[in-house]
């Protein structure tokens, strides 16, 4: 028999006589005792030799089996089957029907049909552990510090429970489970906060109440806050707990703006129109007549697609009182499809579009976010792609859409088309046996796009009259590739293509000069002249490359070699003059000669706004040099890499100089030389890229007289510079580097890759919510597990005219880091290292983590949209509206920065 424990229990303990031999039938009644089974230091996942079946033959049928009580324990299990009792101690675990319950110690009465259990004193720590944990059926787990449960009515006593139902949080108090729907409530906690009991922050304490499935119904109630009870109660309450969307109304926030007004701010209602489908009205109203309306529409269907789209409209005055007000639309548009949920086919879109001062004059729209609020451009794009299984042909059809905010115009390609087929061997054969011959390495491609195309118009004339159907260009463009390739000789890559374009147009135009032109009589007049015309145009090229390889190997050093390759190559290519009358694609027109003004011509194509180009003019006839240089190094393993294996470390990664001689120019016929390079440097963190143009010829320094002022030219000269004993000279070089780096980019580990598909179609409900959010407010997230972490992007440019030189010198800074756990930093700022000044685009936040409530404070020190912004809000996702909020007034004033 195992020794009891001590402790606050009463354990039932027979006593057996193990001296006086007792006679089998006189003492038949005293004998009972001694069939009580002790098994001390189980450790087995199955006890259902020592544990039998409950006692439910008046609920069950003759044909019906009674359900079993299943149970272990780490420490001891004891089985008192005079009272049939079960005794579970240490890390215990029973599971009857669809009810589990883990705890220190649980004891399982099978004849009155109940279980209690709790958890035990750690002698060593003195802290109360092992506290029973309950699940039942689909319930989310109950912790607790003790209960009193009977399996077979379901009924019971929980005290000190812990829960978690729909995101919020039940713990403290009593419970009384009525039956498996409802459940009486006393003292608990009503709370977003996780913490357990005694330590929550904030909640409702129920003093009585019933819950139900989907509510509480709340007796006298009152708000405690860190442990204080607050003077704000109510005599009766209602508590949703929903297991699907609900729909309710969206508390508003208040304010004061010093152009438009009092404001009620983001009034609105919540509709939930089914699982799959949701709708938030909401909208800011001013006390001058100002107004913003909104409208969110969420869709999901799990497996297949997701998506979301927002429709909002203002109504704005920043003027003098009786001026028109300012109208602004935007609409937003994102969906998403699951990878499998139509293989071969794909669509997927993301709109943002509307007035180009929607985001001036709707500041609070983007929650005063510095980067929508500064930006210069809108883009938007859908598309649709298709590919056929079994054959090399796939299709994407797309309509697009860009906005420069500043010019105020509009881009439209409405809709772009591409149809593709991949590159196939027609002389090849799928059952040839054998290498390839020559002939079946030839390779052949088709693609065709078509596209409607609006460039850059106003704004405003955008749904003016028939602006879509007179401004519209639109065009089709073939290509046909040819290629071949051959090693010869063992090191050499001998290729030689052959590229055919093909363009069909709808419209070209007809230019001719106009005396009566006012404005500048020797510009030519432009028309557009309707119907179809078409052009095309091919180049030839053939050429061969191989690799060269030098070793630099050192000595008793942790650098063992430098190793490099070289990839040079000269191809010839060829290309008519298009140029050329007999093509019928450029024409040549000449202005009569009148005083002043002497006889000018021009050559002009009649496809030169044609939305995939033109032929060139100029024939070329020449050779085509690269160089291409990898320089990589070969490092010692160090004395703690198991592996031994060396490491090699890029040093440059594609450095590239070219150039092109074209013999069938009359000068200038070696083109400049171009260069480009990258690496990467802090163990592939930060990226470094450059490239650069060097000049070949000699340029002349030449003065004019414009308006009474003297002013400079450079005259380029067909004669190279080192004819002269010159280096070429740097005719344009730009240099950026970029990188990202945090506390874990020098340690890195290993990370579990997400599984294909794993997006938002697998997430939770409560997921889901948690991120559409976070897309609405990024800054109600903030990742307090990394301790620091910076992204920068430096960026210098240089260009040389002759007469002038210009550079850029610019660095953007953002990142991070933790003052303390719970206290964070954030910085943003863009530094022109020319002009030794710092962007109005700079910006402060810091961030206090409550955990279940969050401080956040952004400030924007100076600039345009000076500002600073306070509020402290709740995490839960249910209540998000509640916050508390203080900013500045904000005005789009040039006089801001005083």
């Amino acid at each position: 028999m195992a020794s009891p424990k001590k402790g606050k229990y009463n354990y039932h303990r027979p006593l057996t006589d193990t001296i006086i031999k007792l006679d089998s039938i006189k003492d038949k009644k005293l004998l009972r005792i001694k069939d009580t089974v002790s098994t001390k230091g189980t450790k087995s996942n199955n006890t259902k030799g020592i544990i039998g079946k409950s006692d439910t033959s008046s609920k069950k049928g003759k044909n019906e089996l009674a359900a079993e009580i299943k149970g272990n324990a780490d420490d001891s299990t004891i089985v008192d089957k005079v009272h049939n009792i079960l005794y579970f101690y240490g890390r215990a675990r029973v599971k009857y029907e669809d009810v589990e319950m883990d705890a220190d110690y649980i004891r399982v009465d099978q004849k009155n049909h109940l279980i209690f259990a709790s958890g035990s004193i750690d002698p060593r720590t003195h802290r109360y552990i092992g506290r029973p944990i309950t699940k039942q059926g689909k319930d989310k787990p109950v912790e607790s510090d003790s209960l009193l449960f009977n399996y077979e009515t379901k009924k019971g006593k929980v005290y000190n429970p812990a829960s978690e139902q729909g995101g919020n949080y039940i713990s403290g108090g009593q419970v009384k489970k009525l039956n498996e729907d409802e459940a009486a409530y006393r003292n608990v906690l009503f709370s977003t906060c996780d913490k357990p009991f005694p330590e929550t922050d904030f909640g409702i304490v129920i003093t009585k109440g019933i819950g139900e499935k989907k509510r509480i119904i709340s007796g006298p109630a009152y708000l405690e806050i860190e442990g204080v009870p607050i003077p704000l109660a109510v005599p009766f309450a209602f508590f949703p707990k929903p297991d699907t969307r609900t729909s309710g109304v969206i508390l508003p926030t208040f304010g004061e703006d010093q152009k438009l007004g009092f404001y009620i701010k983001d009034l609105g209602y919540y509709i939930a129109l089914n699982d799959y489908v949701d709708m938030t009205t909401q909208g800011t109203f001013y006390a001058k007549g100002s107004y913003d309306l909104n409208e969110t529409v969420h869709y999901l269907s799990r497996y297949e697609y997701s998506g979301n789209l927002s429709l909002s409209y203002g109504s704005h005055n920043y003027g003098l009182q009786g001026d028109p007000p300012t109208k602004d639309f935007n609409i937003t548009w994102s969906h998403s499809q699951n990878s499998n949920a139509s293989p071969g086919s794909t669509f997927s879109a993301s709109v943002n579009a509307g007035t180009s001062t929607f985001y001036q004059n709707n500041p609070a729209y983007s929650n005063y976010n510095l980067q929508a609020l500064t930006q210069n451009n809108l883009s938007s794009s859908i598309a649709y792609g298709r590919v056929w299984a079994g054959t090399p042909f796939n299709l994407t059809v797309s309509l697009s859409h860009s906005q420069d905010l500043t010019a105020k115009t509009v881009t439209l390609n409405l809709p772009t088309f591409n149809f593709n087929m991949s590159t196939l061997s027609p002389f090849d054969s799928k059952d040839r046996v054998g290498p390839q011959k020559w002939y079946q390495k030839i390779t052949v491609g088709y693609s065709l796009q078509g596209t409607n195309n609006i460039n850059a118009i106003p704004e405003s004339e955008l749904f003016q009259g028939n602006t879509l159907f007179k401004k519209m260009q639109n065009g089709l463009e073939h290509q046909i590739p040819i290629g071949f390739n051959q090693t010869l000789l063992k090191y050499f890559q001998f290729s030689a293509t052959a590229n055919y374009t093909e363009r069909w147009y709808f419209q070209s135009i007809k230019e001719q000069y106009n005396r009566d032109n006012l404005i500048d009589p020797t510009l030519p007049t432009i028309d557009t002249v309707g119907g179809f015309k078409r052009s095309g145009e091919y180049n030839l090229s053939a050429g061969f490359s191989t690799k060269v390889y030098g070793t630099m190997n050192f000595k008793k050093s942790k650098l063992k070699a430098i190793r490099t390759v070289m990839t040079p190559s000269i191809s010839f290519q060829y290309k008519p003059d298009f140029s050329d009358p007999s093509y019928g694609y450029y024409k040549t027109i000449v202005s009569n000669a009148t005083i002043p003004y002497p006889a000018t011509y021009t050559t002009y194509s009649i496809f030169q706004n044609g939305v995939y180009g033109y032929p060139s003019a100029g024939r070329q006839a020449g050779l085509n040099f690269s160089l291409d240089n990898t320089i990589e190094a070969k490092v010692k393993a160090k004395a703690t890499d198991t592996s031994n294996t060396d490491k090699h470390v890029k040093i440059l990664d594609g450095l590239t100089f070219s150039t092109f001689y074209n013999f069938a120019a009359d000068s200038f016929r070696l083109s400049p030389i171009s260069f480009s390079g990258h690496t990467a440097i802090l163990h592939q963190k930060v990226n470094i890229s450059f490239s650069g143009v060097f000049n070949p010829y000699e340029s002349k320094l030449m003065d004019s007289i414009s308006n009474g002022v003297i002013q400079k030219y450079s005259h380029e000269i067909d004669r190279f510079t080192w004819q002269d004993g010159k280096l070429p000279s740097l005719q344009s070089f730009s240099i950026s580097a970029s990188g990202s780096l945090n506390s874990t980019s020098f340690h890195p580990h290993n990370t579990t890759q997400a599984p294909v598909g794993s997006n938002m179609q697998n997430m939770t409900p409560q997921q889901q919510d948690r991120l559409a959010l976070l897309n609405s407010d990024p800054s109600a997230y903030v990742d307090f597990n990394i301790p620091w972490n910076i992204s920068f992007n430096y960026s210098f440019t240089y260009n040389n005219n002759v007469t002038n030189t210009n550079t850029t010198n610019t660095m953007m800074i953002s990142g991070d880091f933790n003052l303390t756990p719970k206290w964070k930093i954030q910085y943003s700022t863009n530094y022109d290292l020319k002009a030794r000044a710092l962007s109005s685009a700079t910006s402060f936040s810091i961030y206090r983590d409550l955990h279940c409530w969050d401080l956040s404070i952004q400030w924007l020190p100076f600039g345009y949209y000076k500002s600073y912004n306070v509020t402290l809000r709740v995490k839960s996702t249910i209540l998000q509206d509640l916050k508390l909020s203080k900013k500045s007034d904000y005005t789009s004033s040039s006089y801001f920065n005083q």
